[in-house]
């Protein structure tokens, strides 16, 4: 063997620091890149916050401020030249009324002991202070913690006169109950787990049954209930005896709740020997119950959407603009960047030249950022104009690699530029990735997304009609009917991911 060289030329892709911290900016969520930026400003000295739009705004405003008062001065001067001898009899009464108020403004050295300070002094109107508490109250609102629904049942446990062994029963039970309001424990559970720590006198499940009737009156209505049967008769019972159809619908919920849920009208018409009209009265008040009744005090705190851009129609054209609000802007402080020296190797200024190159590193990071979000919500606009101005049914399909062909990028990058970034349109915020859409083949030989076909299987299920709900196969046939080929099975697919129930669910009695 004889060694060699050999001299080849090639290319190779290395992710440098910039590169990876352009990477990680550009697939950060608003929140995300918000706590980056301050995270940033605080860690490094040559990084500021870039002013230059505030001031420009307020310059704006005090301009404007300054053409108003103008406006007014002209506006006075004029009226003060019409009627001179009204505003010389006004100026008098002004200056006679001015010297009273002053003379009852001087507070006096020495009080008279008879005198109450509401004779000396007007007192401030009421509605401020009630301002003042309905402000305090609202802040105390939206910053106080979510209470749960067992946080409500203690806090009527506490309220309702119960001796220390029911009390502790009623603890178990409560411990037990779902965020839904059901109870997932067993009562003999329960009362074998009470059994152990009740040693003087054994517990009985008498008392475990009376402690959870107790329970079953507290609030919201039918709480506790071990099924939905019990949870509709505890709402019923609480009702007042004279309301009407009362007694029938304790008669469905009693015997006939499974032909209820599967809402065969005519056996539960032919059994509890009601006419349709007596039958929808009955189902009218049943309607009215909760059968989750703990989702009306566990809510979900909201969740609020900054958009990442946004888009607006001016003259005729849809544009397409990134919200100013999601980040500061920032820059490099100059004053700190005149200090970095060229010659100089000491470690102070190799210090300040590290952190200048890094905060020019993360700045230009940022810009790259907001020309890619930009560019490619700008395409997302130009080919779903037509959801712009129409709707769903006018969504087109649309993949990643046709955006990453115009923009002339990978479809990685496109991913992570659509993920977890919103755009706020006339029709709502959506996320960048709603816009994404598979395509079914039309008789013509076009395509539809997915999108449209899932728009106009919510307009078919929303015309029909009550007593026959549209099939899948029936709804798969309307839509071969406008060219649109799609399986039956796609529509099941389509419906369930909407949330739609089957037909024999939606089926309705009027």
């Amino acid at each position: 063997m004889k060694a060699s060289l050999q001299l080849k030329l090639g290319t190779q892709l290395t992710m440098t620091p910039q590169l990876q911290q352009a990477i990680r900016l550009l697939q950060l969520s608003t929140l995300d890149l918000q706590q980056e930026i301050q995270q940033a400003l605080e860690s490094n000295p040559m990084l500021e916050v870039s002013e230059d739009a505030d001031a420009d705004q307020e310059a704006t405003d005090a301009e404007r401020l300054e053409a108003e008062q103008e406006s007014r001065d002209t506006e006075s001067y004029e009226n003060e030249s019409q009627d001179q001898n009204d505003d010389e009899n006004w100026d008098a009464d002004d200056s006679t009324e001015n010297q009273e108020w002053e003379a009852q403004s001087d507070i006096p050295d020495d009080l008279p002991v008879d005198t109450a300070w509401d004779d000396i002094y007007q007192s401030a109107p009421a509605s401020s202070s009630r301002n003042d508490d309905d402000e305090d109250s609202d802040f105390e609102t939206r910053n106080s913690p979510v209470e749960t629904l067992q946080d409500h049942l203690l806090w009527q446990l506490n309220l309702t006169p119960m001796s220390d062994r029911d009390r502790a029963v009623a603890m178990a039970i409560i411990d037990a109950i779902e965020d839904n309001g059901y109870l997932t424990s067993s009562l003999e559970d329960i009362h074998s787990g009470l059994f152990e720590e009740i040693d003087e006198d054994p517990l009985e499940l008498d008392e475990v049954e009376a402690v959870l009737h107790r329970l079953q009156q507290f609030d919201p209505p039918g709480v506790a209930a071990r099924d939905l049967q019990e949870c509709l008769l505890i709402q019923l019972g609480q009702l007042p005896a004279d309301t009407p159809w009362l007694p029938q619908a304790r008669l469905l919920v009693s015997h006939y709740l499974n032909l209820l849920g599967n809402r065969d009208y005519a056996q539960l018409m032919r059994r509890s020997r009601l006419s349709e009209e007596q039958l929808r009265a009955v189902l009218e008040l049943i309607q009215t119950l909760q059968p989750r009744p703990g989702e009306a005090l566990n809510t979900a705190e909201p969740e609020y959407i900054v958009p990442d851009v946004i888009v607006r129609k001016y003259s005729g054209r849809w544009r397409v603009e990134l919200n100013p609000d999601i980040a500061p802007r920032i820059r490099v402080n100059a004053n700190y960047a005149s200090l970095v020296r060229r010659a100089d190797s000491s470690s102070d200024n190799a210090f300040l030249r590290d952190q200048l190159q890094e905060a020019k590193w993360f700045i230009k990071s940022l810009q790259s950022r907001n020309e890619t979000l930009l560019k490619v919500a700008t395409r997302i606009v130009e080919h779903q104009q037509g959801f712009l101005e129409q709707g769903e049914e006018a969504m087109k399909p649309l993949i990643l690699s046709d955006i990453a062909q115009a923009v002339e990028m990978h479809e990685s990058t496109i991913s992570r530029v659509t993920t977890q970034k919103y755009m706020h349109t006339p029709r709502g915020i959506f996320e960048l990735k709603y816009f994404f859409s598979s395509h079914v083949s039309t008789d013509e030989g076009g395509e539809c997304s997915s999108t449209a076909i899932r728009a106009m299987i919510r307009k078919l299920v929303s015309a029909e009609s009550a007593r026959k709900p549209l099939s899948d196969s029936k709804i798969a046939a309307l839509l071969g009917d406008q060219g649109i080929k799609v399986a039956r099975r796609t529509v099941a697919k389509y419906r369930e991911a909407m949330q739609i129930p089957p037909s024999n669910e939606r089926k309705r009695l009027v």
